[in-house]
């Protein structure tokens, strides 16, 4: 759930680094001309020019000399003066060192940074110059119908003259280091466009007055004293509007994640002043497949690690798990396998209060009216105001989100306003700008084409009339996804686009995957083991928001490492032409257990032929789609129910959407195992009324059999494009 509108941003002075706190990007801009008075301007002449790091091109730094002084800027870094510490190396405010060379290829400039890698960035043009807005920082205490007041931090640009939109984003993680320098650094296009910046702490969290609730549900709002995130956000706008001056009138509300779901609650019965919104990686239900849950199986680390970070404070805690008994930082794995159930993390926590969602995880297992209060889909029975849905197809904490809010909205469109952008982003990273996830190459800063191309129009179209940076204006009639395999943006009238047909891909009993029901017949068995699961990221697994968290890109890497398990059945189609899937992918597995519960993780998986052009990709089992279903929900969410041991049983669920060309050469793998840890908790394998709460005792072998034959034909059913 964290957002990316203030907390966690990219830097573009030091490329390619992962994205940080704005506390670490505020960056002085003052020249200060006696600081290299001592080094010729002629001298200072011959370092001009825009550098980059080769592994991501599109983030120059941008030297030039300015009154006598070395001034560095980028697209996302205002101009700020370096201090000379020698006739060729200077440093910066946060005592980075930037110290040129000229090698035979040309110049370049060694970024030496405290705590990171050096980088080398090689010359590649002149210096480029952007336009950057005088933005006036205020503050403000927002007063909301029922007298709680809300912190609010105010940018408004001072040398544009006409009237401006507002453009809101409102979080629940700290909104005190807002500043222009950190709006030019998360929304580059947007703060050269201009708008008023208004970000705001929500109710319970840093400055703000009242209590906070984790995803606070939908109040009734035929109360008029009734509170929740949409009257907040309403109570907000209507004084934004009155008291900012040099408002056009019209709002647009934006945010990552958890301030995605703030941005989808402003548009459920909206102030008339919301012109546009732009839900990106919104939770839209923590226990359907969301942040916490994913169909019933509860995601242990994130659940542990999020409760101490939002619960445990008025601002953020960010806790770790120790060190182990060799001294080094403890591994995830064996912390929670070492602690068992839950409830057993919770004992021995640390934590000296009673963290309210903790309690629920407890209490309520199971998809009652606790969660299902929370479950905003529900009320996505009206387009109100147009809607921009971003979300990304590797986007490991809210990837159910997105695409569950435009299926909700779609019948509703009768204006043709619900937009959606996919893409294959981790959580948010559509804000960085970069030209891969991992080892997954896009060919082009596709996040950046998307700010640009229609993010940055959406909004000038909606709240300002006008075509945007780009006289052609906002075009996107429905859905834009970024192809991959064949790295190409799409344009669909609606996705998934009619053309697309499910097909069944059957899983046969001599491990082969192919098209149709010819499969043959028997099972694939492997024996499941609580006290040996299988991990989900190669480890050591650090907290999810721990120092060197691998829990970014997790879902890119490559599955070799767990793919020779003998408890992960594999199966496999090698291909003689293209295979384009476009749309939901479903998984329908019969299936025998010895237990009388347990969980079926499947992964559609692309495997690269050993010959690939990229050496990095040689080999390489990439995921296009994952998910995992708790077995005791196979009749509904709302009451599990044991599962009958030695009997075939029906699981089916939805492996959600793509947009893939797997190539001629590569292999289609589908794998099936049962655990996933510890991003999610072990299942026992015996039925216990609520696993949180199991004791040792339960967790037993099981062996698994997924089942082929008429009757019971395991397949996948894939979305082909024809």
């Amino acid at each position: 759930m964290i957002g990316l509108s203030t907390s966690f941003l990219q830097s573009a002075l030091r490329p390619g680094r992962a994205l940080l706190p704005v506390s670490l990007l505020v960056l002085a801009v003052a020249m200060q001309p006696a600081a290299v008075a001592h080094i010729h301007s002629g001298k200072l002449a011959t370092f001009a020019g825009a550098y980059a790091d080769s592994a991501e091109p599109d983030t120059p730094l941008s030297f030039s000399p300015q009154k006598g002084t070395l001034v560095m800027e980028s697209e996302r870094q205002m101009p700020m003066a370096l201090h000379a510490i020698s006739g060729t190396a200077f440093r910066s405010d946060e005592n980075d060192v930037y110290r040129f060379e000229h090698q035979p290829a040309g110049w370049v400039v060694l970024l030496t940074a405290p705590g990171r890698d050096p980088i080398t960035l090689q010359r590649i043009g002149p210096a480029e110059h952007h336009v950057f807005h005088h933005y006036e920082r205020s503050e403000a205490m927002i007063p909301m119908r029922d007298g709680v007041r809300l912190h609010a931090v105010i940018l408004t640009p001072t040398d544009i003259h006409e009237p401006l939109p507002i453009l809101l984003t409102r979080t629940p993680y700290g909104v005190s280091g807002t500043t222009p320098a950190s709006f030019v650094g998360s929304q580059p296009q947007l703060a050269r466009d201009g708008y008023i910046r208004v970000e705001e702490d929500i109710r319970g969290r840093y400055g703000s007055e009242g209590t906070f609730r984790m995803m606070r549900p939908l109040a009734d709002h035929h109360d008029p004293k009734a509170t929740d995130e949409s009257t907040d956000a309403y109570d907000t706008v209507a004084w934004l509007i009155q008291h900012l001056p040099g408002n056009n009138g019209r709002v647009g509300v934006m945010g990552i994640s958890y301030p995605g779901f703030l941005t989808t609650m402003a548009g459920i019965d909206p102030h008339p002043a919301v012109k546009a919104i732009s839900p990106q990686a919104p939770m839209i239900d923590v226990w359907r497949g969301d942040d916490f849950f994913h169909n019933g199986a509860f995601r242990q680390t994130y659940g542990y690690d999020y409760g101490i970070m939002l619960e445990s404070s008025k601002e953020n805690v960010l806790d770790d798990y120790g060190k182990d008994a060799s001294g080094q930082p403890q591994d995830g794995y064996n912390f929670f396998l070492q602690r068992g159930s839950f409830a057993q993390d919770v004992a021995e926590s640390g934590v000296k209060k009673s963290l309210p969602t903790w309690q629920d995880f407890l209490e309520h297992p199971s998809y009652d009216p606790v969660w299902r209060s929370r479950g905003v889909e529900y009320h996505l029975n009206a387009v109100a105001v147009p809607t921009l849905t971003v979300g990304g197809y590797y986007d490991q904490e809210d990837m159910w989100g997105p695409q569950e809010e435009y299926k909700r909205l779609e019948p509703h469109d009768a204006a043709h306003q619900n937009f959606l952008v996919l893409g294959p982003w981790r959580h948010g990273s559509w804000a960085a700008t970069s030209r891969h996830i991992g080892a997954l190459q896009y060919g082009a800063a596709i996040g950046e084409q998307y700010r640009q191309q229609i993010e940055a129009r959406f909004f000038a179209h909606y709240l300002k009339d006008a075509p945007g940076t780009n006289p052609s204006g906002f075009a996107l009639v429905d859905t834009a996804s970024f192809q991959t395999g064949s790295n190409a943006w799409k344009y669909y009238a609606h996705f998934p686009p009619p053309d697309s047909r499910l097909t069944d891909f059957c899983l046969g009993a001599d491990h082969r995957l192919q098209s149709g029901d010819n499969c043959a017949a028997g099972s694939v068995s492997y024996v499941s083991d609580p006290a040996n699961p299988v991990p989900y990221r190669h480890r050591p697994i650090q907290p999810t928001y721990g120092k060197g968290s691998q829990w970014y890109t997790w879902m890119v890497e490559d599955q070799r490492f767990v793919t020779g398990r003998s408890d992960v059945a594999v199966w496999r189609m090698p291909l003689d032409h293209d295979l384009t899937l476009t749309g939901e992918v479903f998984a329908d597995l019969f299936a025998r257990t010895t237990g009388s519960d347990g969980d079926f993780v499947v992964k559609l998986i692309d495997q690269y032929p050993d010959d690939d052009p990229d050496p990095a990709m040689r080999g390489y089992q990439l995921m296009t789609n994952m998910e995992i279903f708790r077995g005791r929900y196979r009749d509904g969410f709302e009451h599990p129910e044991s599962v009958t041991p030695g009997k075939t049983t029906e699981f089916r669920w939805s492996l959600h959407d793509v947009d893939h060309v797997f190539r001629k050469g590569h292999t289609l793998m589908v794998e099936v195992q049962s655990s996933w840890f510890p991003l999610y908790d072990r299942n026992p394998q015996t039925f216990v009324p609520n696993i949180m709460t199991a004791p040792a005792s339960a967790y037993q072998k099981a062996t698994i059999s997924i089942v082929a034959d008429p009757e019971h034909p395991s397949h996948l059913q894939l979305p082909v494009m024809p």
